[in-house]
């Protein structure tokens, strides 16, 4: 007797074929973008000594342009861009969140450094 395939089965193995195909077509995507948005900040070689200012210069810089490509994200995946899915938005939106919310804490901790020095008796 010829055993015929369930239907079902062979359903369930066409979506996940279909699906294995977007996820390694979304993968080959993030790829090449991530290495445009996602890359590795460029470092500023010099042969003198960063001073505390320029290093605070370059993470502000750092933090706004984080800022901006999530921004410009957003405003691309509200727009209808089919390139642009939500998780990336929202993985750009958070990377902009936490370093913000980091240079806020180094800032908090200089101000209050400054403060305890000025509070020094002399």
């Amino acid at each position: 007797m010829v055993e015929r395939a369930d239907i079902n089965s062979v359903l369930s193995d066409i979506r996940s074929l279909r699906s294995q195909m977007q996820q390694s077509q979304q993968v080959a995507q993030d790829n090449s973008i991530r290495g445009r948005m996602d890359g590795p900040a460029r470092v500023e070689q010099s042969n003198e000594t960063s001073g505390f200012s320029n290093v605070l210069k370059q993470a502000v810089g750092q933090v706004n342009e984080l800022q901006q490509t999530a921004g410009d994200m957003r405003t691309a995946y509200e727009l209808g861009d089919p390139d642009m899915d939500i998780t990336r938005v929202m993985i750009a939106s958070q990377k902009a969140s936490v370093s913000f919310e980091a240079l806020t804490q180094v800032r908090n901790r200089v101000v209050r450094a400054y403060e305890d020095i000025m509070n020094m008796p002399v």
